[in-house]
């Protein structure tokens, strides 16, 4: 028996997920997405898997750069991952204006100075699964790591803090 669409997302709503910006330079502009579908994937060589939807921009992007970075958030941006989650978004650096970032040194992809870590990272592959790809990423580096931190979590279409409770504004 088919699986109900909406009982499927509302399922998935209850688990708890860390947030990541994922964001890729290309000879234009930056391009960035929010990311809660992140995973270790191995240690030697060192790789993550990101879940994007299948012909969104950013994936197109990621594909023909074939580099990105990946900051992981702390509970104080809520804001920043909604504006990235947001449709008809403009440039990464617009939505970042009063967010201290920097650039990774391989990717050139930007990584927030207060993030609780970042990962510079090249693509390895794209592997189509159903309305999303999984982009498969080597980490070339970790430009940020900043231990204990409180970090971002979606959790029933919310962003929250590790405890539950709404994440702070920043």
């Amino acid at each position: 028996m088919p699986v109900d669409p909406a009982t499927f997302a509302e399922a998935l709503r209850q688990y708890a997920a860390g947030v990541c910006l994922l964001t890729v330079r290309d000879d234009i502009d930056d391009v960035g997405t929010t990311v809660s579908s992140v995973m270790s994937v191995s240690a030697q060589p060192p790789l993550v898997a990101v879940g994007l939807a299948a012909g969104g921009y950013p994936a197109e992007v990621l594909e023909e750069v074939g580099r990105c970075a990946l900051t992981v958030l702390a509970d104080e941006h809520a804001i920043v991952a909604s504006r990235f989650s947001s449709a008809g978004r403009p440039s990464a650096r617009h939505l970042l204006e009063s967010v201290p970032w920097r650039r990774a040194e391989d990717s050139g992809g930007i990584v927030l100075e207060g993030g609780l870590a970042a990962l510079d990272c090249r693509l390895e592959r794209l592997v189509g699964a159903g309305d999303h790809v999984l982009a498969l990423l080597e980490v070339t580096g970790v430009p940020v790591l900043a231990a204990g931190g409180v970090p971002l979590v979606r959790l029933r279409g919310r962003y929250v803090d590790a405890r539950g409770e709404a994440a702070g504004r920043a």
